[in-house]
């Protein structure tokens, strides 16, 4: 028996030998084919296509709303053309363009303009395509996308780079702390560092354009430094003149009524991006088309406005106390803003359910502000308590309505208090860094909590009184809400005059 099993042995051992080399062999051949293969342009060989800078398809005149920001970009444009002259004088040559801004205000749509200016190959591609779970992956593409750019601009006389979301490979590096993630972003970034400086160390007439919506401080300082990106374009917000270029171009791309108020609707727009423009004119011509109009017309455009910000309406049957509520908050929102708020109008009162929303009011800034000052964010805390004040003094008790008014307004008075030294306790400093790095005192703290809560009594206190002073407008608001279901500015005006009470209005909302 124990001769048997001896005999066995050679031929288990051989099987287990063999079939490990076997499963190691394919194994490894999987591997070879999904890296070098198959997987090539989804890993280390990535391959991105160019476009030629004439056929990128987006024109100076296409670029709207952002008139300083495409006065620098031209600029820059000038000094990728004259490289050469640049390098006859000694000049340094200028190798990165950085685009800082809000989401949707055109960054990536100048840097295509770029391109078709310069006519120049231009090859876009974002930041988070560089970032793997593999170390080695990320800065491997690296290097991929800047040979082809080389051998582009040996061909066409030059090449742009552009990478979108610039941040999510861009970021400020960090120390290991496990898993292989951070050291396959430290060596992604480094190897883009290392990139951009080669390019000063061949005559290549390369560029690279990065965007982000970040602040420049979660950039890594190296990528910053001179010699790497060394112009920044800030690219924000169209101001009441570029809004209403922005609604004239996109309005000339569909069949609208042309009594429509393009300057009002600048004015109704304040802080919307060109994409939100765009958006809104979309909706639009969506909604004329479902009501069987052949024109996009006021509206059409108010209908789309509303869907977008606050969702489609919803068919919510509420009780008699339920719209009687809401009518009460949002008579309250209005009168406190017709009445303790000169710096804003009400555009529209609604009760009507729309996505998580019961009801809304509608305000519209009377000028823009790039600052705002301790009245403006005490004007936006007072509107903010108004409903949940006007439903106090009608019911004795509120809802869950006043939530997300009481959101926007504690984030807004801990700002103040906490970042901005407005407190009375006449605190300043950002006392919300020192409370991240555990330095801040408890009696500092105490103090900074009774500041919030004194802007917050004060102002509680002035929107009581206002409203008890004038709750017969209270009233008739909320009998006109639960019966219309909305109001518009004339509606809302006209009840306002009513009572005796009249304010100049603002040219958003003069019909005129």
């Amino acid at each position: 028996m124990q001769q048997s099993q001896l005999a066995q042995f050679p031929i288990n051992f051989y099987f287990y030998i063999v079939s490990g080399l076997i499963h190691g062999a394919v194994w490894v051949g999987m591997w070879y084919w999904l890296i070098y293969k198959k997987g090539g342009s989804n890993f280390v060989q990535q391959k991105k296509k160019a476009i030629k800078g004439n056929a990128v398809n987006i024109n100076w005149s296409d670029v709207i709303g952002m008139d300083e920001a495409k006065q620098e970009a031209l600029e820059f444009v000038k000094l990728i053309s004259e490289r050469a002259r640049l390098q006859q004088i000694g000049a340094p040559l200028i190798k990165g363009l950085l685009l800082i801004g809000p989401p949707g205000c055109g960054k990536t749509y100048l840097a295509k303009a770029i391109a078709t200016e310069s006519r120049l190959p231009f090859i876009s591609i974002s930041g988070s395509e560089f970032v793997e779970m593999f170390v080695g992956v990320g800065a491997g593409r690296i290097r991929s996308l800047f040979k082809q750019a080389r051998e582009l601009a040996q061909i066409e006389g030059g090449c742009i780079i552009f990478i979108d979301e610039l941040d999510a490979v861009g970021a400020q590096r960090g120390v290991e702390r496990g898993g292989g993630g951070q050291t396959e972003y430290n060596q992604t970034l480094n190897q883009l560092l290392v990139e951009m400086d080669g390019i000063k160390d061949k005559p290549y007439n390369i560029v690279v354009i990065g965007a982000t919506n970040m602040s420049e401080k979660f950039l890594d300082p190296a990528l910053l430094r001179p010699g790497r990106f060394d112009r920044k374009i800030y690219v924000d917000l169209p101001d009441l003149k570029d809004r209403e270029k922005l609604f004239e171009y996109y309005l000339r791309k569909t069949n609208y009524n042309p009594n429509i108020k393009i300057d009002k609707l600048a004015r109704l727009t304040v802080g919307a991006s060109p994409a939100d423009i765009a958006n809104i004119i979309n909706e639009a011509s969506i909604i004329a088309a479902r009501n069987k109009k052949f024109q996009i017309d006021m509206d059409s455009i108010d209908e789309a406005r509303e869907r977008i910000s606050l969702g489609i309406k919803r068919r919510v049957r509420l009780s008699p106390q339920e719209r009687t509520r809401l009518a009460c908050h949002e008579a309250g929102h209005v009168v406190i803003t017709y009445l303790a708020a000169p710096t804003k109008d009400v555009f529209k009162a609604t009760i009507i359910p729309r996505g998580p929303t019961g009801g809304a009011t509608w305000l519209t800034e009377k000028e823009e502000t790039f600052v705002k000052d301790m009245n403006l964010l005490l004007e936006e805390i007072k509107i903010g308590l108004a409903g949940f004040e006007a439903e106090k003094i009608k019911f004795g008790t509120t809802s869950s309505g006043v939530g997300s008014d009481f959101d926007q307004i504690t984030r807004l008075i801990h700002n103040m208090v906490w970042r901005w030294g407005m407190g009375k306790s006449g605190l300043i400093g950002d006392f919300e860094q020192k409370l991240q790095d555990q330095s801040l005192s408890y009696s500092t703290s105490t103090t900074l909590n009774k500041d919030e809560n004194s802007i917050l009594e004060e102002c509680l206190n002035e929107v009581d009184n206002t409203l008890k002073k004038n709750w017969d407008i209270v009233e008739r608001l909320i009998e006109e809400l639960v019966k219309k279901d909305e109001l518009d500015f004339d509606e809302i005006e006209a009840i306002f005059k009513e009572f005796g009470k009249s304010r100049t209005a603002s040219d958003a909302n003069k019909n005129n």
